[in-house]
């Protein structure tokens, strides 16, 4: 099933936000940085094989933080059928 273009375009501008705040997180002892990069691969392997790949390889280099990343997964997932109930 192919996604409409404007719900394309939002999942991708969300996931790239998301990786950006991360990288920024980095830096930025307030944000949580690798959470953040983490989140936005997930939202972007929605749509890219490669960040697809990325997301796996950097929760296997940080195991820790697979807990964190599932629950706040779940999260979108709810926002999604809310935002979106058909899909």
């Amino acid at each position: 099933m192919q996604r409409r273009p404007l719900a394309r375009m939002v999942v991708l501008a969300a996931g790239c936000t998301l990786v950006v705040l991360g990288t920024v997180g980095l830096v930025l002892p307030v944000l949580q940085g690798v959470l953040l990069i983490l989140l936005g691969l997930y939202v972007l392997s929605r749509e890219s094989r490669t960040a697809r790949r990325l997301h796996e390889q950097l929760l296997a280099r940080h195991p820790g933080l697979r807990s964190a990343v599932e629950r706040a997964k779940a999260r979108l997932r709810r926002l999604r059928r809310r935002l979106w109930p058909g899909q």
